[in-house]
């Protein structure tokens, strides 16, 4: 399996790019958001995924693994391949995604094209569990503690919460709420205090 490509871009189409390494060209579909952060000319480090059908073998690629992992993670959603797992990555960062999952918003998630309503319901309700431990490292710590990944004062702020004895579930949920309500950037001890205020009303 190829994990991870690194070269010199060689064209860069509308939902592809072709990297040369050492001579040889790889043509790897990626979201839009992974295309607009490659120069033609210029070095270029793409995380992938490689997928063997019958009939083709396509390399999928993404900036950072995290984007890998929610590639994956959405693709185990009935009716979600390749193509509108892209789509989704392409109209959504994955903080966005996580937010979305967290508030059940169907009408972020179907912002992508070719996400239906019910398709968007679908996706909202079959990973709005798994959100949390994308926010977060499968790994427990101390006290079941899970360890952090990086992602900021919002993980920071779902970890405090699940520390105190919260879901993992409820507490991305209502850092999502705090972050809508007070915008990206927000301190981490004001999002805790209205991620327990929401909670609390």
């Amino acid at each position: 399996m190829i994990g991870k490509l690194t070269g010199l871009v060689d064209s860069l189409g509308e939902d592809h790019v072709l990297i040369d390494v050492s001579g040889v060209g790889y043509l790897v579909h990626c979201p839009s958001s992974t295309l607009s952060k490659l120069t033609v000319g210029a070095h270029a480090t793409l995380m992938t995924e490689m997928r063997l059908t019958d009939e083709t073998i396509k390399l999928y690629g993404f900036f950072t693994a995290e984007e890998r992992e929610w590639f994956r993670l959405l693709q185990t959603v009935q009716n979600v391949g390749a193509r509108v797992a892209l789509n989704v990555l392409s109209a959504l960062s994955p903080r966005e995604l996580e937010r979305a999952l967290a508030l059940g918003d169907k009408g972020m998630i179907g912002r992508a094209q070719g996400v239906g309503p019910k398709l968007a319901l679908r996706i909202v309700t079959e990973l709005k569990d798994k959100a949390p431990s994308m926010m977060l490292r499968g790994h427990a710590g101390e006290a079941g503690a899970p360890t952090l990944a990086p992602h900021g004062p919002e993980a920071d702020a779902v970890a405090a919460l699940f520390k105190l004895g919260y879901s993992q579930s409820t507490a991305a949920e209502a850092v999502a709420r705090a972050v809508r309500d007070l915008g990206e950037g927000t301190a981490l001890d004001a999002l805790i205090r209205e991620a327990l205020k929401g909670m609390g009303r």
